[in-house]
């Protein structure tokens, strides 16, 4: 970070803690907003907007990729930053904070700074009871090992971003920079935070609600509201809300959702439930030795009598036949290509 002027007062500090095996692009893409929202132009000068990378001491910190980001400042007085953003990295890797960046932490929410997890940092601020009764933004690919660790904690999926009271928690990857452009356009100004996302390429900033990308999915739209729906019932699977739950979830009145999901897809919000849930079952028929009353229990169906019915209606087959036929398919492949012993 170069200097400012000493007599210039930024708008916007930020303080960075970055875990270890952080993720680069998140960090990254913060970043930036913040370099080319803080001068004129690309000139990157920390004018009206400062950061710093927080550590204990000058060791280089290692990214997921192997890259290292050298410190500049000391945990002290966490008061003096608009934002603490703790950077998140590898699930599963060791990357627990150094005491002193943990305490800085605890200091920073006593003192009402906002707090944000970026990508997996929302892990950490959870491992810390520091997002206990706050809304949580994580990946749809992590939502399972949110599920797994934090008991009593439902992580939102199904969007972007989530700005709750003074926690702010993203997915990561481009969706960084959207959340550095929501803070950004209220601490400086909209036209910043445009100029930010223009320069980087980004289309124009997005709502916290906007859907995620990304999410593979048995059915696609360019609808956002159809969208976030279908990722809330593929992360549901287990226990399908109904229409009404749905439609109260995503903030909109159920004739509302149906309208959009008629208009988008052509099917009801509970036809379309049904559809993920078969494609999930026949993932796990395929792939797994799972028995069938399993996969009805993981895929939200009364039981097995249940799934076998709607998967016979739809493949025309039961669930068992349609796995048999899948594993006989390569050995009658195989027998085509030796061909016949009389061709021979």
């Amino acid at each position: 970070m170069q200097p400012a002027a000493a007599s210039t007062r930024p708008r916007l500090n930020i303080a960075f803690v970055l875990a270890r095996r952080f993720t680069l692009s998140a960090f990254a893409n913060f970043v930036d907003v913040l370099r080319l929202a803080a001068d004129e132009g690309d000139r990157s000068r920390p004018i009206l907007c400062r950061w710093a990378v927080i550590a204990p001491d000058r060791t280089p910190i290692p990214a997921s990729c192997g890259t290292r980001v050298e410190p500049d400042a000391r945990p002290d007085d966490p008061a003096q930053y608009d934002y603490v953003v703790v950077i998140g990295g590898l699930i599963g890797a060791v990357q627990p904070l150094a005491p002193e960046l943990t305490a800085f932490l605890h200091r920073a929410a006593a003192a009402g700074v906002p707090l944000a997890g970026i990508c997996t940092g929302a892990f950490i601020l959870a491992r810390e009871g520091l997002m206990d009764g706050h809304r949580c933004c994580v990946s749809w690919f992590h939502h399972d090992d949110f599920l797994a660790e934090f008991e009593g904690l439902r992580p939102v999926s199904d969007q972007i971003f989530v700005v709750d009271g003074n926690r702010l928690s993203c997915s990561g990857g481009v969706s960084a920079a959207h959340l550095a452009a929501f803070v950004v356009d209220r601490h400086i100004g909209r036209a910043a935070a445009r100029k930010s996302l223009a320069i980087m390429m980004i289309d124009g900033p997005q709502r916290e609600d906007h859907p995620q990308p990304g999410l593979p999915l048995e059915l696609s739209t360019d609808d956002p509201l159809v969208r976030r729906a279908l990722l809330a019932m593929q992360q549901r699977l287990d226990s399908p809300p109904t229409v009404a739950a749905m439609a109260a979830l995503l903030g909109v009145g159920r004739r509302k959702l149906e309208r959009h999901f008629a208009a988008a897809l052509g099917l009801s919000p509970a036809e379309a439930g049904v559809r993920i849930r078969l494609a999930q079952a026949r993932m796990l028929l395929e792939r797994t030795s799972r028995t069938v009353t399993q996969i009805a229990d993981e895929t939200g169906f009364c039981d097995a009598s249940h799934l076998i019915r709607v998967f016979r209606d739809i493949e025309g087959q039961t669930p068992e036949r349609w796995r048999q036929r899948l594993s006989e398919a390569p050995r009658d492949a195989a027998t085509a290509r030796r061909g016949t012993p009389a061709a021979r």
